[in-house]
């Protein structure tokens, strides 16, 4: 087992924003047109995790993850997941991580560059065994510890920004997903 941390785009901030749409912490959860070299890299049994993007005012921190069960196609993931196809709510934020039409082809509402949308359509990963900090005391709690934990759990110096800890994104092995699970389960379990 092995697993990937990854940072998201800007602005994406769940509990600041409610506008991080990828990976969807639905039941089952998915991540399906975002890091497409880590979707290419996992294997059922690995696990994925996604930090907030840059957010002004607010300190980024490990939003969750889940466990691979598989990977599907685009098109598969639209007849499955009607749910997740792309949209626009209410209140015009992009919803959805699915990239394709019934046709298959780009979603108008994609605006990633069509030269990558080959590599963005394939791999769209399907999970179990989520965990996400979603209450108000959760994110807070994540926010004032993730900095800590990650320069703990990468065992790299501990910095005043994510990305100088670990970059965009980086590998886990074995133990660091373990430690990684065992810090958020904890947030979880703490009473509100």
């Amino acid at each position: 087992m092995k697993g990937y941390i990854y940072i998201s785009s800007p602005n994406a901030d769940p509990a600041k924003n409610r506008n991080l749409n990828d990976p969807m912490f639905r039941s089952p959860p998915t991540l399906g047109g975002c890091m497409p070299n880590i979707r290419r890299l996992v294997l059922p049994g690995d696990h994925v995790f996604v930090i907030s993007g840059t957010t002004k005012g607010v300190q980024q921190y490990v939003v969750g993850g889940f466990q691979v069960s598989e990977k599907i196609s685009a098109l598969a993931a639209y007849d499955r997941f009607p749910e997740n196809r792309l949209r626009r709510d209410n209140e015009g934020r992009l919803q959805g991580n699915v990239l394709v039409g019934a046709d298959g082809q780009k979603h108008p509402l994609d605006t990633h560059s069509a030269k990558n949308f080959a590599s963005r359509v394939e791999n769209y990963l399907v999970g179990i065994n989520p965990v996400a900090l979603e209450t108000e005391a959760e994110v807070a709690r994540g926010r004032s510890e993730t900095l800590e934990r990650l320069s703990s759990i990468l065992e790299r110096p501990r910095a005043n920004r994510v990305i100088d800890i670990m970059g965009r994104w980086a590998r886990l092995d074995d133990a660091q997903v373990e430690k990684t699970l065992d810090w958020l389960r904890g947030i979880k379990a703490q009473p509100a």
